[in-house]
Parts: structure tokens; C-alpha cells; sequence
């Protein structure tokens, strides 16, 4: 049942400045710009501060069962997320880098079929994900 993360489209931010013309800004940051620049924060998914970013496309009229995305924090920071449909615990992918907080594995308990369900699916992770950006920033405090 799982559609492969690879097998997805991107999803672009269009608007996000490129340091090379002709080139999406994802593949040429400017300098100083984030981790994930060049692709789109979800405004729709802030939730008392905290926001989701697509990497790939979630919108599907099949149902979206996988993807890439990233959270930012309230205070900016970020880190990459692996979603899938299913159960499961948060577990980490990468470990805390200079531009990021890790990378993690998320499950979503359904489908994304429009941006409404990203909300409601990003609103059921949330309180985990805060956690843990608590614990690795309190760590490296």
C-alpha cells in the first residue's frame, strides 16, 4: 500500500530566492539561508508557533500515504521529517547537525488527501515532536 517517498513529486517553494539562476533554490541556497530553503512552509499547519514544511507532494486525490517534510520550531529551528501512515514511535534518522535538529520518522494516523488533513495529521505529532526539541535543545544547552 505504501507509495515510496522517491516516487513523489517535490514541492516546490516558487517565491524562494536562488544563489544560481535557472537553479531551484533548494539545489543553490543564498548564503545564510536554512536547512530546507526552497521548499514551502504549510501556513495552514501553525500551531501555536510551530509550522510544517513539504519536501514532497501530500496532496492526493488517492490518499498520500508517504512522504518528506520538516518541522519549524518557534524558534526557527528545524528538523527533517520521514512520514508514513501508520503506528509507530518517533525515532531518529540523523542525529542533530549545525543546521538542523535531527531528522526523525513520524507516523500519521491517516491519508492526506487535501492540506486540511496535513493539519489534522501534523496536530497529532506535535506535542512529541515538541518534546523532543526540548530534550535536544536542553542537551546542548
Amino acid at each position: 500500500m505504501s507509495k515510496k517517498n522517491s516516487s513523489r513529486p517535490l514541492r516546490l517553494d516558487d517565491q524562494a530566492e536562488s544563489a544560481r539562476l535557472g537553479t531551484p533554490a533548494f539545489l543553490a541556497r543564498p548564503q545564510g539561508s536554512p536547512v530546507y530553503h526552497g521548499f514551502p512552509i504549510i501556513e495552514e499547519t501553525r500551531t501555536d508557533g510551530w509550522r510544517f514544511g513539504a519536501i514532497t507532494e501530500y496532496e492526493d486525490p488517492a490518499g498520500c500515504d508517504s512522504g518528506d517534510g520538516f518541522v519549524v520550531a518557534p524558534d526557527d529551528s528545524r528538523a527533517g521529517l520521514v512520514w508514513d501512515v501508520g503506528a509507530g514511535q518517533i525515532s531518529q534518522i540523523s542525529p542533530p547537525d549545525a543546521g538542523r535538529w535531527g531528522v526523525y520518522q513520524v507516523w500519521f494516523p491517516k491519508p492526506i488527501f487535501s492540506t486540511n488533513d496535513l493539519v489534522q495529521n501534523f496536530r497529532i505529532v506535535l506535542p512529541e515532536l515538541i518534546k523532543l526539541h526540548a530534550q535536544i535543545h536542553q542537551q546542548n544547552a
